[in-house]
């Protein structure tokens, strides 16, 4: 990865809460609602809070999404963009990914989540998902992108390539990541794309 963009990976903190219940939890991220430089997650009485989300974070999110929408544009796949909104099971789990898509048509549930790891935590995110039926978590963490697809006995099993992009080799994505500047990054995968097109 380009030195310029480890220069943005300020050190984020997580202090991780054991036996908080629910209930706690909830009053918590009351509290904190209008924070938005603290991400909150929660499973099965484990709390943990994140702070701050830096940029290097903020980047690779934002990179990522801009490459896979590209992706979609150029090769004509229908896809709704929903965001980082919290996705939640009552009473047992809370997160909050950075970017969500649902493939071809609007889904309550995303198709697809997408978690930037700069700093890992207890938690093991993919059970964050599971009570939700969530197809696939893709994982950016140390330039390496991980994707991790729920199989029919309900659990994630770690994929090469997504089953919404079966042509699309993830280390590629990772190239353009690393690109200095994000617009020419953009620019240079969708003029891949459409030289790999007949």
């Amino acid at each position: 990865m380009d030195t310029s963009l480890l220069d943005w990976a300020i050190e984020e903190k997580l202090v991780t809460l054991r036996d908080v219940t629910w209930e706690q939890f909830k009053g918590i991220e009351a509290q904190l609602i209008d924070n938005r430089s603290v991400r909150l997650s929660y499973l099965s009485g484990i709390l943990e809070i994140m702070s701050p989300v830096g940029p290097l974070h903020e980047y690779v999110k934002s990179t990522l999404g801009l490459l896979l929408e590209t992706y979609m544009k150029v090769l004509g796949i229908r896809f709704y963009r929903s965001g980082g909104f919290t996705i939640e099971k009552t009473g047992y789990a809370s997160g909050t990914p950075d970017e969500s898509y649902s493939i071809g048509t609007k889904k309550d549930t995303p198709d697809i989540l997408i978690e930037v790891i700069i700093t890992s935590g207890t938690i093991n995110r993919r059970e964050l998902y599971k009570p939700k039926q969530v197809p696939e978590v893709w994982f950016w963490k140390s330039d390496t992108i991980r994707i991790f697809h729920l199989n029919s006995s309900g659990e994630y099993e770690s994929v090469e390539r997504s089953s919404f992009f079966p042509d699309l080799n993830p280390n590629i994505l990772l190239q353009y990541i690393a690109m200095p500047d994000q617009y020419d990054a953009v620019q240079a995968f969708e003029q891949f794309l459409r030289k790999q097109r007949p």
